[in-house]
């Protein structure tokens, strides 16, 4: 094979799962993350008002699951991430972050007690840097497996529950299941392990399966009356609603936790003794404030913005887009923009300029739309 042929394989787009299931119900498949990705099917809109009526379906597979293992794994877990390893019991999950030597933020992440180790959920598209991070910098003792062989679906919206229920079974009834807790079951003639969380503000479940199983059990849940295939348009559409940052948009290595308004996500303990790479900015920045903040927006009329746009107060610059788009939910346009700590207060009128012309913008307490979650 030729040096060309080598870079083409390196670049080759990958497929998913479900990449077949996708294309025949008419998901419009696009490049995300290194893979063919449905971007929407009926469309943008019509997607996301069914999930927050009922339920949807999202193939997140492209995300990467590790299972971390090893005598000392949560000392060394402990000297990468902001988390509480002590207070995280089996069958509960925690949202945490991976961060860099100087604060910035390599990944948002979930971590999970398994028995004897832990599960973590990471970006797709960070996933390959996220694990030669994590190898770079645990111990040799520990053991990373990328558990590739394994699918990940995400079953989303208020009628989740009630569709899910009908085709699962373990020792344990689904309902013991409240947000931020899992547990193993039946589902499909597979083995899953199931946690009540997801990415959309609305009750829900993700769902972590065997890939060759993935085709039979995505029919199962959409064969039920209250399910639908949902695309990526209207994941990021109802992740905005919700107020929840996106990686590569509004977190990056150039934001810090506590700029985004993840304070929760360093954990008490953590908070008094530190420790956990990136601690000097973070622990300072709760100390004494961060010089910006991660704020929501919401514009008058019917333009949207989009990210890069920029934000003033007056004739200052006071901060960039990150996201953007219209509700469906609201039936207006909404954003989340990185603004100075002075401009960042609920009710703060700004503009967004978007190509010469002013938007008008208000600072609004996220999320816009209310979560619903189980607990």
């Amino acid at each position: 094979m030729s040096e060309l042929e080598d870079q083409f394989e390196e670049l080759e787009i990958e497929t998913l799962p479900l990449d077949a299931w996708h294309r025949a119900r008419g998901g419009r498949m696009v490049e995300f993350a290194g893979y063919h990705m449905p971007v929407q099917y009926e469309g943008i809109i019509a997607e996301h008002l069914w999930t927050r009526k009922h339920a949807g379906l999202f193939d997140v597979s492209h995300m990467g699951q590790l299972q971390l293992s090893g005598e000392g794994v949560d000392a060394a877990v402990e000297a990468l991430l902001p988390i509480d390893l002590s207070t995280l019991k089996l069958g509960m999950q925690r949202y945490s972050l991976l961060l860099d030597e100087d604060g910035g933020t390599l990944d948002d992440l979930m971590v999970s007690r398994w028995p004897e180790s832990l599960y973590v959920v990471v970006n797709g598209a960070t996933k390959w840097d996220d694990i030669a991070h994590l190898r770079e910098h645990l111990p040799d003792e520990i053991t990373l497996n990328h558990l590739d062989e394994r699918a990940l679906l995400a079953l989303q919206g208020p009628e989740a529950f009630a569709a899910l229920e009908r085709h699962v079974s373990g020792e344990y009834p689904l309902s013991a299941l409240i947000f931020m807790r899992f547990g193993k079951f039946m589902l499909g003639g597979a083995e899953v392990s199931i946690s009540r969380s997801g990415y959309t503000g609305e009750d829900g479940f993700e769902i972590s399966l065997p890939a060759e199983a993935a085709p039979r059990i995505a029919d199962l849940l959409c064969g039920e009356s209250e399910v639908k295939p949902i695309g990526l348009g209207a994941r990021d559409s109802l992740r905005l609603e919700a107020g929840l940052p996106l990686y590569g948009h509004d977190l990056g290595p150039d934001t810090s936790p506590i700029e985004a308004g993840l304070n929760f996500a360093i954990n008490k303990r953590r908070r008094s003794e530190g420790g956990f790479l990136g601690a000097d900015r973070v622990l300072d920045e709760l100390a004494n404030g961060a010089p910006r903040k991660w704020v929501g927006l919401t514009l008058e009329g019917r333009q949207a913005a989009r990210e890069g746009a920029e934000v003033f107060a007056g004739s200052e610059k006071v901060g960039v887009l990150t996201s953007g788009g219209f509700s469906p939910s609201l039936e207006k346009p909404i954003a989340a923009a990185y603004v100075s700590a002075a401009q960042a207060a609920s009710g703060t009128a700004l503009e967004i300029d978007v190509r010469g012309k002013r938007l008008a913008a208000t600072v609004t307490t996220l999320p816009f739309v209310p979560h619903r979650y189980h607990r």
